[in-house]
């Protein structure tokens, strides 16, 4: 007779065995029918798992975070239901849960087109409207190789012979059409009504550029119709910021085919660019950071020193002169402790902080790039700082404090922090990780800051902090980060003369505020819709005459201007001053300075800002007063 321990603490005791669908029931007829999932001790399970002993259960809902993702989950394999009943030739692959929704990988072999995308989900709605049951079945290896082998499905046929011989594998039925996953799965598909299928894409299979070319369809899936809108609505103004139309509007950079996941930058997006270096280079300065600068290519021996090789070779480019192998680096760590141990130190001189603007390449799958917010050639603000461990806590602190004072003066100041902590594949003892993972956690302590844990995430060299911003859509970006290493120096012979006289290994803390410079400037794009804040736009003002009788007068104010160390043109076109004012205001110029005959003869502007105020005229002393107080 298994006793049941509700999340409210309350207790209830059935006769025998019983089902998590039956104990909802026992609860209420409202939860039983909202019921997706239960949860036995912690452990997430199908309603129709049976309780056999005494256990914690709990009922999971659409309204629980994981009652969305086992929706969302479910709407993958509502797509293969739907899919193999219009196109009977398609070959499914994977269907993964993501952010906010979810893909199906598949093999149609032919194009699919927006109108097939309405089929699709026409078809879906119609199997939810039948509201038929999901069922499940264990089977072993040998079975589910049988199952997919009979249905002519190659790539669950690989995925099946990839599982270890005497694992248990579930196969879910949505009728006639079976597939394979971990689980759970609603145990109907009435609860999928809120769902919509988004777009197409290509994605290779297992992300190998040499293997088929498959047609991945993303969707969404929420609780209700109220969320599934206000999702869609979200989903409406990001593409409205999407950076790479921004950039086409602003003429800030381009990519092209001959360069993928590489950028062009334009004069107006450079500006940019230096404006957020210009930053940065400030907080390397007041932070105590000496700034260097290391070669791009390097041998192959130093990258298997310090453990790329074996751990990161996959997503490194390599190349060969004269009989030796190179690699382009992919992180600027190694170059920073060739620095360090070109000279003798002393404990005195720590802790030593190295900061870089460093370019780096890493040979990301042709799939995941994505505009400048995934790339193969970027540069991060990457700081490096060698100390001693008791100087660990102090320096994260530091760094945390200045961190989040730099992510407010770019405008975000909704910050989640997490650790990543020791993934499987690393270097180093396990007592090393065990202190570098306390020095975090006792920092984050000091600065009296919650955090999540994330493990397995970390780095294969140490644990780190992340920083994740959220921006005006409620989206999440993680940028900064900070990485206590205890392994990687003694790797590349990295020493310093410690107070007995004996020479020491120094930790070394890898730390980067912003991260990419090409993903920030993306996401600060998207951020703002363009119109940066002042200090960050490529052009502060344009000054526009009305006529030809003012060119020279404009002229004079523009250099007056950038002699005062603004961002300043004059368009002297023989345009309309409506069209220029309308065109520069698309370009979202934060100022736009009219002159006419009376700004001539007075000495004076006339300001509109981008938002169209009106407001009046200045004499240039007043503007500049004006700029100086809003760029601080």
């Amino acid at each position: 007779m298994p006793v049941v321990t509700l999340p409210d603490g309350s207790q209830r005791q059935f006769e025998s065995s019983v089902s998590i669908m039956a104990i909802a029931e026992s609860i209420g007829a409202g939860l039983a029918k909202a019921a997706v999932a239960g949860k036995i001790d912690g452990h997430l399970v199908d309603t129709a798992d049976v309780v056999e002993h005494d256990a914690a259960v709990a009922i999971v809902t659409a309204k629980d975070q994981e009652g969305l993702e086992i929706i969302r989950h479910s709407c993958a394999h509502l797509i293969g239901h739907a899919v193999k009943q219009l196109y009977p030739e398609a070959k499914m692959a994977i269907g993964p849960v993501i952010d906010d929704g979810f893909y199906y990988d598949i093999d149609f072999g032919q194009s699919i087109s927006s109108d097939d995308l309405e089929k699709i989900e026409k078809r879906m709605r119609e199997l939810i409207d039948e509201g038929y049951n999901v069922s499940r079945e264990y089977v072993d290896r040998d079975q589910a190789m049988e199952a997919f082998v009979s249905r002519d499905e190659p790539y669950k046929q690989d995925i099946v012979s990839r599982i270890p011989e005497g694992e248990t594998i579930r196969l879910y039925h949505h009728k006639e059409y079976t597939d394979m996953c971990r689980g759970p799965h609603v145990p109907n598909t009435r609860h999928l009504k809120s769902f919509k299928l988004l777009k197409l894409a290509g994605a290779y299979w297992r992300g190998d550029a040499s293997n088929t070319m498959l047609t991945r369809i993303y969707g969404t899936a929420w609780a209700d119709k109220k969320q599934l809108n206000a999702y869609l609505k979200r989903l409406e103004e990001a593409e409205k910021r999407d950076h790479r139309k921004l950039a086409r509007q602003l003429n800030l950079f381009h990519q092209q085919e001959e360069s993928p996941g590489m950028v062009f930058w334009h004069p107006r997006g450079w500006a940019i660019w230096q404006a957020v270096e210009q930053y940065m280079r400030r907080v390397y300065r007041d932070s105590g950071y000496q700034e260097i600068r290391c070669p791009q290519v390097m041998d192959v021996s130093l990258w298997k020193k310090s453990g790329h090789w074996d751990n990161y070779s996959e997503n490194m480019f390599f190349t060969e002169s004269e009989k030796r192998e190179y690699a382009l680096k992919p992180m600027n760590c190694p170059g920073h402790v060739q620095v360090f141990n070109s000279g003798l130190h002393s404990y005195r001189e720590m802790p030593i902080r190295y900061g870089e603007f460093g370019g780096c390449h890493r040979n990301e799958p042709s799939g995941a790039l994505h505009g400048i917010m995934r790339v193969r050639a970027f540069t991060q603000d990457d700081g490096h700082v060698f100390c001693t461990e008791r100087q660990i806590e102090p320096e994260v602190t530091d760094f945390h404090r200045q961190a989040l004072k730099v992510y407010e003066d770019f405008g975000f100041d909704d910050i989640d922090v997490k650790i990543a902590l020791r993934p499987d594949k690393r270097i180093g003892s396990d007592e090393d990780w065990d202190k570098a993972e306390g020095a975090l956690r006792a920092a984050l302590e000091a600065c009296n800051v919650q955090w999540q844990e994330l493990p397995g995430e970390g780095a294969f060299y140490g644990p780190k902090i992340e920083y994740h911003m959220r921006d005006c859509l409620g989206r999440e970006w993680q940028v900064g980060t900070m990485q206590v290493d205890f392994m990687m120096p003694g790797r590349l012979g990295a020493q310093y003369v410690g107070e007995d006289g004996n020479r020491h290994t120094p930790v070394m803390l890898h730390r980067a505020i912003i991260g990419s410079f090409e993903r920030f400037i993306g996401i600060l794009l998207e951020h703002h819709a363009g119109a940066l804040p002042l200090w960050l736009a490529p052009e502060q003002a344009v000054v526009l005459n009305i006529t030809d009788a003012q060119a020279t007068y404009a002229t004079a104010l523009t250099d007056q201007l950038q002699q005062a160390g603004l961002r300043v043109k004059s368009d002297l076109r023989n345009e309309k001053i409506g069209f220029k004012i309308r065109e520069h205001t698309l370009q979202k110029v934060p100022y736009l300075l009219v002159v006419g005959d009376k700004e001539v003869e007075s000495d004076r502007v006339a300001v509109r800002t981008r938002t169209g105020e009106d407001l009046g005229t200045m004499t240039v002393s007043e503007f500049l007063a004006r700029m100086d107080k809003e760029r601080r």
